[in-house]
């Protein structure tokens, strides 16, 4: 048996633990919005008012796929539509109060159980953790 070949690489251990965490962050969510729609409400937060084009390149997904999510949110008013000020052929989307407040609450719940965790962390590994993050947002955002 070759144990170096069974080992999993750098880089699968790295998307293992990110895939883990993110699936223990998402176990708190109570809402019933999915995954995809609390992701594009929170770029609609982060973007202000915006078309569905922009909350599509933010999100890294196809123009057809934002708008179905889109569809959902506004069917159930946690986002606003809007027309555009200087094209008729656009819309702007932005955040209702109800939106807010969901994603607030989801936030919320999520940074309490992540506060809880990094709690029981030493304070050099919260400070390694600190770093990593840093590296880790750049990983995410680096298009290379």
């Amino acid at each position: 048996m070759n144990y170096a070949k069974d080992m999993p690489t750098e880089s699968q251990r790295l998307a293992q633990a990110v895939a883990r965490l993110n699936r223990r962050l998402r176990q708190e969510r109570q809402s019933d919005l999915t995954a995809t729609q609390l992701s594009v409400l929170g770029s609609v937060r982060v973007l202000g008012s915006a078309t569905p084009s922009q909350i599509a390149a933010r999100e890294r997904v196809s123009q057809p796929s934002v708008a179905r999510t889109l569809k959902c949110l506004l069917e159930d008013a946690y986002v606003i539509k809007n027309p555009h000020p200087n094209d008729g052929r656009q819309v702007l989307i932005s955040m209702s109060d109800l939106g807010e407040k969901v994603l607030a609450e989801e936030r919320q719940r999520r940074d309490l159980w992540l506060d809880r965790r990094l709690a029981t962390l030493t304070t050099d590994e919260r400070a390694r953790l600190r770093d990593a993050t840093d590296l880790l947002v750049g990983l995410a955002e680096d298009d290379a």
